[in-house]
């Protein structure tokens, strides 16, 4: 990786894009132009705010294809992530929903993005696309051919929105995920969007990724209060999406007063945390 991953993240959710049922009724170049204005400006304010990284998804798509897009769609997120990085500096992620990982890195690649989100890197999952299978095996000699090293994986850990059939242990979704599926980053959820992850299930991802000695992001679900309960001993990096909308909402447009109170909460959490680090290495 040519950059260090981003500790706290905000969510770009993308209005419908050319092809997809919610812009049916919009020429495809405005729909496009819609979506891409859109990113731009809340690239922009979320990078105000204090965020070290942004995603871009086609949250507005649904519903998604559960392995591969259409090219339209892979064209509008091209255009809108070169868009993106030109107007915002900040760490850039490309997430292709359901799990078109393959697309997802070669627009990574192409736009000079960071990372990729990956909901399925390994094992197999039943959710409301259907049957998914990971994709490392592809998805990483891909990268190689590319010669995309520096583009990071990030790998959902018993993806939201679906039920994993290969273990229950989240420690071990870690350890293949990472040792096996080549993530460079894991992210823990809660069952749906919006909803944040189980106690125990953030406590063995906790002890899973220190185990495996990679990231581990807290991918749904956080609110201010939130991130204020999170625990001090652990280094737990944020993806934040719904809770910084206006009402709360995924996809809902962003809500000035929600992320001043994020990021205050996000703030004082560091501050607590450094000072914490300091009084036990004193």
């Amino acid at each position: 990786m040519s950059r260090p991953l981003p500790r706290c993240i905000g969510v770009i959710h993308l209005p419908p894009l050319p092809g997809s049922p919610g812009a049916h009724d919009l020429h495809p170049a405005r729909a496009l132009q819609v979506a891409g204005l859109r990113a731009v400006k809340e690239a922009g304010i979320l990078a105000k705010a204090g965020f070290d990284g942004i995603i871009l998804e086609n949250f507005g798509d649904a519903p998604f294809y559960g392995a591969e897009v259409p090219p339209e769609t892979i064209a509008s997120l091209s255009v809108i992530a070169a868009a993106v990085r030109e107007s915002c500096r900040l760490p850039l992620g490309i997430n292709v929903l359901r799990n078109d990982a393959h697309s997802a890195l070669a627009i990574a690649a192409v736009t000079g993005a960071d990372f990729i989100r990956v909901n399925v890197l390994s094992g197999v999952a039943a959710t409301d696309q259907g049957m998914i299978e990971g994709v490392a095996a592809r998805l990483i000699r891909e990268r190689n051919r590319l010669g995309a090293d520096s583009v990071a994986i990030l790998a959902d850990i018993q993806v939201k929105h679906a039920r994993t059939l290969s273990t229950r242990s989240i420690a071990l979704s870690i350890e293949e995920a990472t040792g096996r599926g080549g993530a460079d980053g894991v992210i823990v959820t809660g069952s749906t969007t919006g909803r944040s992850p189980e106690k125990t299930d953030l406590e063995d991802a906790i002890s899973g990724a220190s185990h495996s000695r990679v990231p581990l992001f807290i991918g749904s679900g956080l609110d201010a209060d939130g991130v204020k309960g999170l625990p001090f001993d652990s280094d737990i990096r944020l993806i934040v999406g719904s809770s910084i909308r206006k009402g709360g909402h995924a996809g809902a447009p962003l809500d000035p007063k929600r992320i001043a109170g994020f990021m205050k909460a996000v703030k004082a959490r560091t501050r607590r945390k450094n000072a914490k680090t300091r009084r036990l290495s004193s």
